[in-house]
């Protein structure tokens, strides 16, 4: 796998765990709407996910990650839409959806 390839897996990883820094461990969803603070740097890791998915299907478009192309919207719509976000959409996505990227990002990390 390209040096670039690994740098960008790595970004998502290094986002995907700070999602989770932020949220602490319980991550209970009554909490993150109250604070405009963690929900705003939620929105950001997942631009930043969203950037480097981007950038990583430039480079290997067959990369097997699941939601690839509805990872790059979303970052779209974060940066573009930003009046457009709720938060239960944002919590769906946390819950259901970073946990299935983060065990895809590393597995494809650990083949190199």
């Amino acid at each position: 796998m390209k040096r670039e390839v690994n740098k960008l897996l790595f970004d998502i990883s290094v986002s995907v765990n700070e999602i989770g820094t932020y949220l602490g461990e319980k991550k209970i969803f009554s909490e993150y709407k109250k604070n405009k603070l963690v929900r705003r740097a939620v929105e950001r890791e997942l631009e930043i996910i969203g950037e480097a998915m981007k950038r990583l299907l430039e480079i290997e478009p067959e990369i097997k990650i699941t939601d690839k192309r509805k990872i790059v919207s979303f970052r779209n719509r974060i940066s573009h839409g930003y009046d457009s976000i709720d938060e239960e959409t944002v919590w769906g996505i946390i819950i259901n959806y970073l946990p299935v990227l983060q065990i895809e990002v590393d597995n494809l990390l650990d083949e190199n």
